[in-house]
């Protein structure tokens, strides 16, 4: 079988999934040797964060992430100042799709060398995507890695709270409930390493490309959205049943909020912002690969009831992010985008 575009440009997703698959198995057999004060892991291993019973009625939810190879770009550009948004991001983004509030992150910083003006841009960024997010950064850990590292990595690791009874982990997402899709601001922090070697074959970061508005760089640069402040708003108002972080993977990653339960995401997403369209036509990837490896516009999907879907886009629409429906719950299996099957 041919490999598709993400594994021709070194990403094998489906070899990712059973690598997924192998780490799961493994490490679920800790979960009995939990003992003492506080209780067993509430949640299985593979949804947006973990989950462990801490008395009072609260579960602590944790999650860990990177920014990934969008890391090369900010040194290409030695532009540094965003990328520490994205490394919260990509964190407290899978947190609050437990309907955890981020409380608390921990950084890990990987260079090559020691570089002050380096960690002072990863700062600035960490800092504004932190206090967007309404969190603290508590503490850290920096590492000198010159034999193993080239350049710099970049990660963070957070935790959250939310009441037992009011975990969103999918389980309520039945037939008929609605899709809302809240737009992304581009690329965010996944496919990088297609989106690179489809546009950096042809442009220079440097390069100011009309369709983007922007140079590419600035483009590829710009930071993930961070949509904690309006998902707790809507947490707290309305009835939500299920929250989807759209990062690697794309919108397969909607399979995990109802896992082997006969339900279909039928989804019809608006037309793609720029970027995508340049990176599919430059490539010449199909639709499947697109839908497959990028957000394509859509950085977060809420499943709600059809008669909470309205209340919850104002939420979005008044702190500033673009909302919409785009599609529904049915009968079924897997992920569609129109006529098109992303997941079965």
């Amino acid at each position: 079988m041919k490999k598709d575009a993400y594994a021709r440009a070194g990403v094998d997703v489906v070899r990712v999934k059973d690598i997924h698959r192998s780490i799961a198995a493994s490490l679920a057999a800790t979960f009995s040797s939990r003992k003492g004060r506080f209780g067993a892991p509430l949640m299985g291993i593979g949804h947006y964060a973990g989950l462990i019973d801490i008395g009072g009625g609260n579960a602590l939810a944790m999650h860990t992430d990177s920014v990934g190879t969008k890391l090369q770009l900010a040194i290409q550009m030695e532009k540094f100042d965003t990328v520490g948004i994205d490394c919260v991001a990509m964190t407290v983004n899978d947190l609050i799709c437990v309907g955890a509030e981020p409380v608390a992150l921990l950084d890990y910083i990987a260079l090559e060398r020691e570089d002050e003006l380096l960690v002072s841009g990863l700062m600035k960024g960490l800092v504004t995507g932190a206090r967007e997010a309404s969190t603290a950064i508590v503490g850290g850990e920096t590492a000198i890695l010159g034999t193993m590292v080239k350049g710099f990595d970049l990660v963070s690791m957070g935790v959250g709270l939310v009441d037992k009874t009011k975990v969103v982990d999918g389980s309520s997402i039945g037939e008929g409930d609605c899709v809302i899709g809240v737009a992304s601001s581009g690329l965010h922090s996944n496919g990088y390493t297609l989106a690179r070697s489809v546009l950096q074959a042809n442009h220079s970061l440097k390069e100011h490309i009309d369709e983007l508005g922007s140079t590419l760089g600035e483009a590829m640069l710009t930071p993930t959205r961070i949509y904690v402040r309006p998902v707790l708003e809507i947490l707290r108002r309305g009835d939500v049943h299920g929250i989807g972080h759209i990062t690697g993977g794309s919108f397969r990653k909607l399979k995990r909020l109802v896992g082997e339960r006969k339900l279909e995401f039928a989804l019809e997403i608006p037309p793609a912002p720029p970027i995508f369209q340049m990176i599919q036509r430059e490539g010449g990837l199909t639709d499947t690969e697109m839908f497959g490896t990028f957000n394509m516009g859509i950085g977060l999907c809420i499943c709600a009831p059809p008669a909470g879907a309205d209340a919850i886009i104002r939420t979005f629409k008044r702190r500033g992010f673009s909302a919409s429906r785009i599609g529904a719950v049915k009968r079924g299996s897997g992920v569609t985008v129109g006529s098109l099957r992303v997941a079965n």
